[in-house]
């Protein structure tokens, strides 16, 4: 779908350039834009090497552990479902540092690791919701069930959800990396500084308060969805 917009906006550029004779404008134009890339593309690569090497010192260092361990409280009421030393844990911690950091390239690495984890987790569960079932038929017989989420479950809802549907701890994740609660934004301060702002840093604080209202925004749904699929 982007790349099709991106064609359209292109092509109309061009088109509106050729239709007022100023072609000339947009090859100027084409040949700025891509020096201004490369020169923003240097930028950025050194402040996110900058960053991610601060980053990998903290988890060689044990830094990133004692905060992610500092961050149970949060991340249990995040996930009440998952268990507290899940491996999933430890990812989405060090995913929610790297955001809180502005280093959202530095966090899709986490972020990735911490999904897969998270899918081990609903094969796990639905392993022990099959076992269940087995060892109910097994000792009780012939018992009238209710079809939920294409299984049949005696008398109770799935927890599990069917493969290839992303559970509510995938939701919940991907919505607060989305909503990035940031601290220090780090990436707009950079852009602001390479196109000549007098105040970089000036950002920092309206960015706090626009990702806490975000973030608080996305907790609250994901708290609202997941009770209502529970009921």
């Amino acid at each position: 779908m982007l790349d099709h917009l991106w064609a359209g906006m292109i092509l109309a550029g061009i088109l509106w350039a050729a239709f007022h004779g100023r072609l000339s404008d947009v090859t100027l134009g084409m040949l700025d834009g891509a020096a201004d890339a490369v020169s923003l593309g240097v930028t950025m690569l050194g402040v996110l090497s900058f960053w991610s090497g601060i980053l990998k010192i903290g988890e060689r260092s044990g830094l990133v552990d004692w905060l992610a361990g500092k961050m149970g409280p949060v991340l249990r009421f995040l996930f009440p479902r998952l268990d507290p030393e899940h491996p999933a844990m430890r990812h989405i911690a060090v995913n929610m540092i790297a955001n809180m950091l502005g280093l959202g390239s530095a966090a899709t690495p986490a972020g990735l690791a911490g999904f897969k984890e998270l899918e081990k987790a609903e094969e796990e569960r639905r392993k022990k919701e099959d076992a269940s079932t087995v060892q109910e038929d097994a000792r009780l017989g012939p018992v009238r069930r209710e079809r939920v989420d294409g299984k049949e479950m005696r008398g109770k809802r799935s927890t599990a959800v069917p493969r290839g549907t992303a559970s509510n701890e995938m939701c919940t994740f991907l919505i607060l990396n989305i909503s990035s609660l940031q601290l220090i934004p780090v990436n707009i301060i950079a852009y602001r500084s390479q196109y000549g702002s007098a105040d970089p840093a000036a950002i920092v604080g309206p960015a706090i308060l626009a990702t806490m209202a975000s973030t608080l925004v996305a907790v609250v749904f994901c708290k609202i969805m997941d009770r209502g699929r529970r009921i």
